[in-house]
């Protein structure tokens, strides 16, 4: 993919790829309501910004060309395996409520979840209408909302991501929008594996704490690289990709 315009990395832990993107010689920023890491470019309140483009109002969206990318860590906390539980009576932090409770509890989530999958599927249209290339990101597992609930199967489906250097194997998706990926893989070396898992802290993290979320500049420099641009690298081995089924 050549891109000669600039990334947008949009949401959460997005700085990681913006920054590798910048090292390989591709003007990148960054965009988040939150700016936890002292670095973000665009403090944005993104979800806006897509009600509003999606409305045809003025927004971020109208600085953003066609020679440009998106990426996007779009919010996976309604979305994911450990989300799909909460919708369980059974649910761990159900166990001191009624039944009566449970199921309020239970409903409230469903609406919250219906305006997080409604701005997901907005931004999708955004990038339709406007022929906009983007790339969404989001967990992987047969039970997630997204499996059955999208717009289209996952263009690539990550399924170990410490192969390409990450803290953890976390399986991944990502959805490909007016974009073809590359189709490398670059094996990271052993001992580089080894070292990342040693020293992170976040390979005791919780499930769905901020730490396990981070990504490793490695596999940010390894997913570009291999399904972005194409590029191969001298730390690893370049073969072909085998696409999900």
């Amino acid at each position: 993919m050549e891109i000669k315009g600039k990334v947008h990395c949009f949401f959460e832990q997005s700085g990681t790829f913006k920054r590798e993107f910048i090292k390989l010689g591709i003007p990148a920023e960054d965009y988040d309501i939150q700016n936890n890491f002292g670095e973000t470019d665009h403090t944005d309140d993104l979800f806006q910004a897509i009600e509003d483009a999606y409305d045809g109002k003025p927004s971020l969206f109208d600085n953003i060309t066609p020679d440009d990318l998106i990426m996007a860590f779009f919010p996976c906390i309604y979305f994911c395996e450990s989300s799909q539980c909460a919708f369980r009576l059974w649910h761990f932090n159900y166990r001191k409520l009624t039944d009566e409770e449970k199921i309020e509890k239970i409903l409230a989530r469903a609406k919250v979840r219906e305006i997080f999958y409604e701005l997901l599927i907005k931004l999708c249209g955004v990038a339709i209408k406007r022929k906009l290339r983007l790339v969404i990101e989001n967990p992987w597992s047969g039970i997630g909302y997204l499996t059955n609930n999208f717009l289209f199967d996952p263009t690539i489906i990550d399924k170990d991501r410490s192969v390409r250097g990450d803290y953890f194997k976390k399986p991944t998706a990502y959805w490909f929008f007016n974009a073809e990926p590359e189709h490398g893989i670059t094996v990271q070396q052993d001992k580089v594996v080894k070292k990342i898992r040693e020293t992170k802290s976040a390979c005791q993290a919780g499930l769905c704490s901020e730490e396990r979320s981070m990504i490793s500049p490695d596999y940010a420099r390894n997913f570009i690289c291999d399904f972005i641009l194409g590029k191969r690298q001298e730390i690893g081995q370049l073969t072909i990709f085998d696409p999900p089924r």
